[in-house]
């Protein structure tokens, strides 16, 4: 009786009461720069040159961790990995010592090798086991959440960023100045939690954490939707439609006609956001035919890209050139700019500062050479990625990067968000080449 009181005692807590052990400095760096990016910084003025936010900061701290343990052969990166980002490197360089404004094109060159070089090869480095993985993913789960509740409060209170002249556009902390941040860490959050969901499935998995993932993407929908952005609505489809078709093709089906059944429900029979969504989504549609301003100047801007590459083929004009050479290049049609508008900073009119599309802006300012080492990078995760996606952890990168991808084709780098691209490269990277001794290699 005694012996059996004694081994009742020292019996091991089951595995979901377990505390987890505490997180490696690179993982918990890594997982900062994501949360951090929540923090609010104030309006910024967009034409400055330089912006440095918390999460920038911790990117930093996460790069010169990384750089210890490289140095004392604690950490190594895929052979293959250090020559696409070197390439790019070698791109960027060339743009900047090629360039119409060489001082200026320093600082852009610094900009470009933190976000597609240093900080996403260290979190590939730093991410090596799949604890650490799901850490950051949870780290992306916990800023959208966060992120949407805000904004949610925002539409719901009529206290959000202007759309069609009124107070309703949700964009949580970050403000009607940078309106696609608050989209974007929503959809990562969504992709994130969606992927996780799919990665307990079977056996092992567990079935409560697994209720909670699926609840919280599905949460995550409703500020999506009143984010009205349009290009995060088309990367988030395209990128949850590959997430699904790649975990499983019959659930991808089922989930298809659920969510359809669900939006006719919220929109239709609720009307949670129906009038300014159906709208937005409606003017998807009619790009082509009758383009609104703000997808006019986007063709604008693309047409402007295109002649100044045309006058520096080669390497481009240099980092940063674009929004000096504009005028010289855009049509007379072109706005002078965009409108902002809130609570905060009253009513403002930003200029149009790239051409918003990151293909282009590539291509305009480094020319043939930047745009080849890119698509190379680009090219390479997204393969290795679909090849190797089987873990919750490289099911998350392949929707996040292709989400990227999606979303290069009308946007580019700039605001505070800027930084998550970097961790979703790095994880990307980490999935597509992982090395023998990675646990989801296995």
């Amino acid at each position: 009786m005694a012996s059996g009181v004694r081994a009742a005692r020292t019996a091991p807590f089951p595995q979901w009461w377990r505390l987890p052990a505490r997180p490696r400095p690179v993982a918990a760096a890594a997982a900062a720069t994501v949360l951090l990016v929540c923090v609010p910084t104030g309006e910024k003025d967009v034409t400055a040159a330089v912006h440095v936010t918390p999460a920038d900061l911790a990117s930093l701290l996460l790069v010169a961790l990384t750089a210890v343990d490289l140095l004392r052969g604690r950490a190594r990166l895929d052979r293959t990995v250090c020559l696409l980002f070197g390439a790019v490197v070698c791109a960027a360089a060339a743009a900047t010592l090629a360039s119409i404004d060489p001082q200026a094109s320093t600082t852009g060159f610094v900009r470009l090798v933190q976000i597609f070089v240093l900080v996403p090869a260290a979190v590939a480095c730093a991410l090596r086991t799949r604890r650490d993985r799901r850490l950051v993913l949870g780290a992306f789960v916990a800023a959208a959440l966060a992120e949407g509740a805000v904004g949610a409060q925002q539409y719901l209170t009529r206290t959000g960023a202007s759309y069609a002249g009124q107070p309703v556009r949700a964009v949580g902390t970050f403000g009607a100045l940078d309106i696609m941040a608050m989209s974007t860490v929503v959809s990562f959050g969504l992709l994130a939690a969606l992927a996780l969901a799919l990665g307990e499935r079977g056996p092992g998995g567990r079935p409560a954490l697994r209720r909670a993932l699926y609840a919280a993407a599905a949460l995550l929908t409703f500020p999506l939707a009143v984010s009205f952005s349009r290009g995060s609505w088309i990367a988030c489809a395209a990128a949850v439609a590959v997430l699904m078709l790649r975990a499983d093709a019959r659930l991808a089906l089922r989930c298809a006609v659920l969510g359809a059944a669900a939006a006719v429900v919220l929109v239709g029979g609720f009307g949670l956001g129906a009038s300014g969504v159906a709208e937005r989504l409606g003017s998807i549609g009619s790009v082509q035919a009758a383009p609104d301003q703000s997808v006019s100047d986007r063709y604008d801007l693309w047409a402007t890209a295109g002649r100044i590459w045309q006058d520096h083929p080669a390497t481009g004009a240099g980092p940063k050139a674009f929004q000096q050479l504009r005028d010289g290049h855009a049509p007379l049609r072109l706005s002078s700019g965009s409108d902002a508008e809130d609570a905060t900073i009253g009513f403002q009119r930003e200029p149009l500062l790239s051409p918003h599309n990151m293909y282009f802006l590539v291509l305009s300012e480094q020319g043939l050479l930047g745009i080849t080492a890119y698509a190379a990078l680009f090219l390479a995760l997204l393969a290795g990625c679909l090849r190797r996606a089987r873990g919750s952890g490289a099911l998350a990168a392949l929707a996040l990067l292709v989400w990227i991808l999606v979303d290069f084709l009308y946007a580019d780098i700039g605001g505070t968000t800027t930084v998550l691209t970097s961790v979703v490269l790095g994880l990307a990277a980490r999935a597509a080449f992982p090395g023998p001794a990675d646990p989801e290699a296995r």
